[in-house]
Formats: C-alpha cells, structure tokens, sequence
C-alpha cells in the first residue's frame, strides 16, 4: 500500500506514459456517445423523421447506462484472435474496431432503411459503451491511486475534445458536405486512438483463471459484488454505496431535459447556448477536471472530494441568477463558468475515489457498477423535472432541492471518515488471497 509519504509530484503524476495513453483512449471513449444521441438527432431530423422517432432511436444511448451487465465480460472473457494483446488491449481493439465498422455501416445504410439503420445505431451504442468499460478497467489498473487524480485529468481532455469534435465540428461538416461524409470522417477518427492502443503497454495485473462453467459463472457474475462486501464489511460496504449515489446527484440532476428549456425560457437563442455551453463549458470543465487531478495529486482523494461535492452541489444556486435573465450572454457565460468548473473538479474527484475502492482482480464488473450508480439518482430526478417545476410554479424551487439533495452525501463523508476512516485503496488480486 502507498503511503502518504511516498506521494508523487505533480510532474511524475502527469509526466507518466500512462497519462498520455489515457488520453487518446478518453478520446476514443467521447466519440460514439454524441454519434449515437444529439448529433444522430439532427441527422434524422433532416432525413424527415418523426420527432417521436428521433428520441426512441436516440435513446440508443441508454446502453452507457446498462453497461454493468455485460462488464464481467471483460474480466472474464480471453478474446481468442486479439489474446496476444492481453487483456485489456484486446477488449479496447475489439471495441474501437467495432466502433469504427458501425459508424461506416451507418454513412452506408442511413435513415432511409431504417429498421437495419437503428440496429446498426444500437451497436455502436454497445460498443462504445463496452469500450467505457474497458477504458475504465486500463486506467484503474495501469497505475496506483495516487496516480489516478492526473489520469483522469488527461482522459478527461481527450473525452471533452471528442465531443468538441463530434459536437460542433460535426454541425459544422454537416453545413457543408452530406451526413454520410461526416460519420466516415467521424469514424477516421477513432484510428488515432486505435493507434494507441497498438503501442501502449497492458496492465501488469495477474489474473487468476477458473475451469467449468459455474465456476466461471460464479467468480465472473458473483465474486466481484461479494469481494466488495467481504473486503469492507457489510455495514461499511453499505455506506460507501450510498455515498456513490448521493454524491454527484446535484450535477446529474441537471444533465437532464430541464437546463435546456430553461436556457430558452430565459430569452437565449440556440446559437447562443450551443457557443456558450458546448464549446466555452467544455473547456471551462476540463479546467475543473484538470484542477481536481492537481489536488488529488497534491493532497490525496478524500479532503478534496468532499470540497468538489459542496461546490458542485452549491454551484446549482448559480442557476438562480439567470432567471429573469433576458438573453443576458454575460450572465450565462459567469454561470457556466462556475458550474462547469465545479462540476469538473467533482468529477474527477469521484472517479478518483471509485478507483481507489476496486479490486483489481474484477476491475472491469466492479468499476461498471459503481459508475452506473453514481449516475442513478440524478436522471431519475432529471425525469420528474418538469413535473417538479411545473408543480411548484417555477425553476427556482428545482435549483434549490437539487442543491439541497446532496447533504447526505456530506454526512455520509463525516460518517465514513470517523467510524472508518475512509480509509479505500486498490486491492491486487494477490493480496485477495487468490
């Protein structure tokens, strides 16, 4: 185990190989994910699609969210023709390949066959999905929990520049030459990071092996949610699964259908909100990102995770002030810059303390799960949004419970730290006794 001694510098944390491999595969983990969603939704609006045909095939997306079922998959599964490759590596070629197929087999076949198109959408949705997994899984593994603060920062770059790409790069390519252009362009992409990939170095984890099927069954599906449990105790284990619920549900109670309406209701244009919260707010949160890999490199996970949860949950408020707002592009511009900050130093202070919680011998499944949980409560409030504003006749009400909601996640903090310590770090498979 690392102690606090032997903590690295912020140029050994960022200065690792490792850190720039994370991201070009944060890059490739970006990608699909607008493909398959907001910027598909243009693509079919202008093919002459139904609204209510638009969101149920975009709705595609909902494999990000799924992705724990399938995960012990890549802890388990040794790919026979990629094998040579270990692990990890051969689960992210697989996935990248596919992804690259998919978005070619989309330019190829568009929204005119439909029914083959939205196969062909929902399988570049698992494969990106898939390739999050095995992502995830590389960066735990590739490097300790000190070094994880600097990792995140650096995929984090990555996966904001590919939704910078194919966000308003994308519209951009649309204005000017067909669809089908663009997915081909688009899925260009993804060799750079397939490059990567060839040339990165597999995790030097070992790997325990079982025979038989209900064996396999048994340490792939089952073992990973038991270790979690043995390792921490049920009582402890409880508590740390409900702080993961609770601590980001201020940020994901926003990323919902409300915020878009509300900048409208406000008097902005679509111009307006595309340049201020796609491109400006994307930066503006990779400066978080990066800001909250600095201090969890300088000062360890916890003390800063706990300052992240207070500030992205305090940065909602902000949304107070544009109420009222009438178009005012420098207000919109104060609040996106707080909120995205915040928002971005919570998350890579969250996904540093996950990290620090896997065994890494079911790296994959365990770190599927926790990041499907922390996502949970905030889109089920984001789906009675509407309702919640509508019945209490107002934004404002919103903004103030979805702040309000994130105070268990600060006792959960004080409750972990005293009666435990919070005291999580990774755990190899050889000190699991197996």
């Amino acid at each position: 185990m690392t102690t606090a001694a032997a903590k690295p510098s912020l140029w050994q944390a960022f200065a690792q190989p490792s850190a720039w491999t994370l991201f070009f595969f944060g890059f490739a983990s970006g990608l699909p994910f607008l493909l398959v969603a907001g910027t598909l939704a243009y693509w079919l609006r202008e093919g002459g699609l139904e609204l209510k045909q638009i969101t149920m095939i975009a709705s595609a997306g909902l494999a990000y969210s799924l992705k724990f079922l399938w995960a012990p998959l890549l802890d388990r599964l040794r790919l026979p023709l990629l094998g040579h490759f270990g692990q990890r590596r051969s689960w992210l070629l697989l996935a990248m390949g596919t992804v690259i197929a998919g978005l070619v087999g989309m330019s190829l076949v568009g929204p005119q066959q439909l029914a083959l198109f939205v196969w062909v959408t929902i399988a570049v949705a698992v494969a990106g999905a898939t390739l999050d997994i095995a992502v995830d899984a590389y960066r735990v593994e590739i490097a300790p929990p000190e070094f994880q603060g600097a990792l995140v920062a650096t995929y984090s770059l990555g996966y904001r520049i590919a939704l910078i790409v194919t966000g308003a790069v994308a519209l951009v390519l649309a204005d000017h030459i067909a669809w089908h252009w663009v997915y081909r362009i688009m899925a260009a992409a993804m060799a750079i990071p397939l490059l990567a990939c060839l040339l990165a170095r597999e995790p030097d984890v070992l790997r325990v092996r079982t025979e038989g099927w209900m064996e396999g069954l048994r340490e792939g599906v089952v073992a990973p949610f038991a270790d979690f449990f043995q390792r921490f105790g049920w009582g402890t284990a409880a508590l740390l699964l409900l702080f993961i619920l609770s601590m980001k549900i201020s940020d994901q109670a926003l990323v919902g259908g409300i915020i878009g309406p509300f900048y409208l209701d406000q008097g902005f244009t679509k111009t307006e909100i595309a340049g201020v919260t796609k491109v400006y707010g994307i930066w503006i949160g990779l400066a978080g990102a990066f800001l909250g890999g600095l201090a969890v490199a300088r000062w360890g996970v916890y003390w800063p995770l706990l300052v992240a949860i207070i500030c992205g949950a305090a940065s909602n408020l902000l949304y107070l002030l544009l109420i009222g707002a009438n178009g005012d592009l420098g207000l919109l511009t104060l609040v996106i810059s707080g909120e995205n900050l915040a928002q971005g130093l919570l998350g890579t202070c969250a996904v540093a303390f996950m990290s620090a919680l896997i065994n890494l011998r079911y790296t994959a499944t365990q770190y599927a799960l926790f990041s499907s949980l922390i996502m949970l409560p905030g889109k089920i409030l984001g789906f009675y949004s509407g309702a919640i504003v509508e019945a209490y006749s107002g934004y404002a009400s919103y903004f103030w419970l979805s702040t309000v909601l994130a105070l268990p996640a600060v006792g959960l903090f004080f409750v972990l730290r005293k009666r435990h310590g919070l005291v999580v770090s990774s755990a190899r498979p050889e000190e699991q006794g197996g």
